[in-house]
């Protein structure tokens, strides 16, 4: 009986595994094919060469790694300033600027962008890089301080009144006791602004001017016109990407040494 659930487990597992994984192993073995269509006709790199030939796909890859960048950079110095400031209120209205920041995470992206947009077309903001840039800032904003402000409330707050007690300016002790204790936080919010940034596709298309492509708008209008294989080969390269980033955050030897002294 044992024996026959684990059986029943493990294809039950094989086919979520199947299921998931399936589609991703089907474009990356066509971005190698050498034809246009569907059918197999050789091996081939020409796509990747393609690819790398492309100025259109050269300006998505770089305006969506400088916004992801940017966007997380400057929403992790507010979201931390934020966290400061909601320490200070007490109760209820610490309790209701809280709520009112997970409202931008609960919110449909559509309703988001769309409002965004809106909010741009109202003030007189040419659509382009920069609104792209300030939308996902916005959005970002949020999920910092969720990371931050669990860090922040652990922290010993009398370490930074000690600093202040030994002759430190505000800023400084801030720089060295405050912000090394709110550092994992810190870096998580980051990491996940830059993630999302990475993987917004429709705040993007309702704030994007003319001429501003990321690369999952990019992709969106390529496939419109009917897919292309250089796509597939682009979308084979993200992955294989967010493989390499996910096996080095988990098994670097600081990961390992982290591990180790948890337990």
């Amino acid at each position: 009986m044992k024996k026959l659930k684990n059986f029943f487990g493990n294809a039950y597992l094989a086919i979520v595994f199947v299921f998931l994984y399936a589609p991703i192993v089907t474009l990356i073995v066509y971005s190698f094919n050498e034809g246009r269509g569907r059918k197999w006709q050789g091996f081939s790199v020409r796509w990747y060469e393609e690819l790398f030939h492309s100025a259109s796909i050269g300006d998505a890859v770089y305006n969506t790694l400088t916004i992801a960048f940017l966007s997380a950079l400057i929403a992790t110095v507010i979201g931390v300033i934020s966290c400061i400031g909601l320490q200070a209120l007490k109760g209820r209205t610490r309790n209701l600027y809280m709520a009112l920041n997970n409202i931008p995470m609960l919110n449909s992206d559509l309703v988001t962008g769309l409002s965004l947009m809106l909010a741009f077309i109202a003030v007189g903001v040419t659509f382009g890089y920069s609104t792209v840039l300030l939308a996902h800032i916005s959005f970002n904003v949020p999920y910092v301080i969720v990371n931050v402000m669990p860090r922040y409330r652990q922290m010993n707050q009398s370490t930074y009144e000690a600093a202040l007690d030994l002759g430190a300016k505000p800023v400084k002790a801030f720089l060295k006791v405050v912000l090394p204790e709110l550092m994992p936080g810190v870096i998580s919010g980051f990491l996940m602004a830059f993630t999302m940034s990475l993987d917004d596709f429709i705040i993007t298309h309702f704030t994007k001017g003319p001429g501003i492509n990321t690369i999952s708008t990019l992709i969106y209008s390529e496939i419109r016109r009917g897919i292309k294989p250089s796509m597939n080969a682009l979308s084979t390269i993200m992955f294989i990407s967010a493989i390499i980033l996910l096996v080095l955050t988990n098994f670097s030897p600081t990961g390992s040494k982290t591990e180790v002294k948890d337990r």
